[in-house]
């Protein structure tokens, strides 16, 4: 019920968001009277904003068609080199560029996706090979493709670094880091040959009894029972995932938007204040930056709950209990990857 009260919600606020932004631009036309009237940017400036904020979001583009090497603008072709059902290993080709250190980042599995990190991305693109785990949304997967959870997710980055090769490198951003980590300790274990040569995690959950942030601080408030309860619900039959139980991105969406809402309304009253005095290209900044925000993906029921369960209710790979396969995941396994974690203080 809930996933379909959002999918009705969803579809009413499309067509008020069309019907905003006809109104929008009616008043904003310099062959519209009223266009010249103190009211009328007011106005139109409010019906922007609704028609932005209400307006419905698919899958961002990447939308990075060139880098500078050494001087030069050199073109990237984006091109998947390996698919799997609930993520795809993504490359950005530099043409008629050969060789140079190979990296894979890990994009967080969180309820948004991978061009989240478009800039990250970007910002490696002059100096190396890059590639990036493209992951699915759960709404799209058909039952029929089985299920995805914590281990599906470390299966998933050794057999991507093995499509790789041997001596590349590993980026996780936030989330991903737990996996990483644990994908580096099974590989080093097993002393495969495309264990990363070095492991770098930003902000991630390795042990979130230290540094506590607010959604440390929800996990353990609650029981897990709480979690299935109240934040799982069942893709409506429109989707290709129909029947899957998800927790629902426009959930997470909400979470996110609740913590710092202040924040968030501040942004808008501010693009509004920009529309008002004609001040496009602040308020396109703005418009940016939440086309992405809340463009968001479901993720598997079995995959967040194992996640709120092994890493922020019992802590398990910091305490050394964490399993992999029915393996315990030893990170002293780990004789020869550089690993860097940078730390995230609130």
């Amino acid at each position: 019920m809930l996933y379909d009260a959002y999918e009705m919600q969803r579809s009413l606020l499309a067509g008020a968001s069309t019907l905003a932004n006809i109104g929008a631009g009616w008043m904003q036309n310099p062959a519209n009277p009223f266009s010249y009237s103190q009211m009328g940017p007011i106005v139109g400036s409010a019906l922007n904003v609704f028609a932005h904020a209400s307006a419905s979001r698919g899958k961002p583009e990447f939308g990075l068609e060139t880098t500078m090497v050494d001087g030069n603008t050199v073109p990237v072709v984006e091109e998947i080199v390996l698919r799997r059902p609930f993520g795809q290993l993504k490359r950005f080709r530099r043409e008629g560029i050969e060789g140079g250190s190979r990296l894979l980042i890990v994009a967080p599995m969180s309820g948004h996706y991978a061009t989240l990190l478009r800039g990250t991305v970007e910002r490696m693109l002059p100096g190396h090979d890059v590639y990036i785990t493209d992951w699915r949304d759960a709404k799209l997967v058909p039952l029929a493709d089985g299920r995805f959870d914590l281990d599906d997710y470390i299966d998933y980055l050794i057999a991507f670094l093995e499509h790789i090769g041997p001596g590349a490198h590993m980026l996780a951003v936030c989330q991903p880091s737990v996996p990483c980590y644990a994908a580096a300790a099974a590989m080093s274990a097993d002393e495969n040959p495309a264990r990363p040569r070095t492991l770098t995690m930003m902000g991630g959950p390795i042990d979130t009894r230290e540094a506590p942030t607010a959604v440390n601080t929800l996990a353990t408030q609650r029981p897990h029972t709480w979690f299935q309860r109240n934040v799982i619900a069942t893709v409506p039959y429109s989707y290709p995932g129909a029947g899957r139980a998800v927790y629902p991105g426009f959930l997470q969406l909400a979470g996110f938007m609740t913590m710092n809402l202040g924040s968030h309304l501040t942004s808008h009253w501010e693009m509004f204040k920009h529309l008002v005095a004609g001040d496009g290209e602040s308020a396109d900044a703005t418009k940016d930056f939440y086309d992405e925000y809340r463009s968001v993906c479901d993720m598997t029921e079995e995959f967040y709950l194992q996640t709120v369960d092994v890493v922020f209710q019992r802590h398990l790979l910091p305490k050394g209990e964490m399993m992999h396969r029915g393996r315990r995941v030893d990170p002293a396994a780990i004789s020869d990857v550089a690993i860097l974690a940078i730390e995230e203080r609130a």
